[in-house]
């Protein structure tokens, strides 16, 4: 399994594989060391119960990771190449989750140029005004105050202003890559 950065195509996928391995593991260790400890002493009441009911912490806390990725699936590979190859001069992230206090919105690409963010989603079931005004308050907390952020989810109508984003950074020529870099940064950062 190749690894795979967050931001990049795929992400979820992988991620969601790592967490399900890391999750087995976990309860195959809690339930080797209560075995252990139950064929030693033939009772409950011993050292190693207590340490496997302990264990079951972070074993529980990789199962809630699984839990919150399963039902989200990356971009596909087609559509992130073709998102690439049209937007070449932004700076593209895929396969985000948003998570607020009430909320979570998966995201499957966000371009960014200059100040302008803007994204897709699949999913029907994202309040696109919500998911935005999140994001962008985030920004504003963090010193962003001119970004404006805008979330569609229909594709063909992402496309299209994706490129027209893409030519204006095209004309322009002007590098603002770091700019871009931290934007992009923070929204990850808020995400899964």
């Amino acid at each position: 399994m190749k690894k795979c950065e967050k931001g990049t195509p795929g992400y979820l996928d992988y991620k969601k594989k790592i967490e399900i391995i890391r999750t087995i593991i976990y309860f195959l260790i809690v339930a080797a060391v209560y075995l252990l400890g139950y064929s030693q002493t033939g009772s409950n009441k011993n050292l190693l119960t207590i340490v496997a009911i302990v264990g079951c912490l972070p074993a529980c806390k990789a199962l809630v990771g699984v839990i919150t990725r399963l039902p989200h699936h990356s971009i596909s590979l087609e559509t992130a190449e073709e998102i690439r190859v049209k937007c070449p001069h932004l700076t593209t992230v895929f396969d985000l989750v948003v998570t607020s206090t009430e909320k979570i919105m998966p995201i499957d690409v966000i371009v960014v140029s200059g100040d302008k963010v803007f994204g897709y989603t699949s999913s029907q079931k994202v309040d696109l005004t919500y998911a935005s005004n999140h994001i962008k308050n985030i920004l504003v907390q963090n010193h962003f105050k001119d970004v404006s952020v805008k979330l569609m989810n229909q594709y063909t109508g992402f496309l299209a202003r994706a490129e027209g984003l893409e030519n204006i950074a095209a004309v322009e020529k002007q590098s603002r890559a770091g700019h871009e870099q931290r934007i992009t940064q923070l929204i990850m950062n808020i995400s899964l």
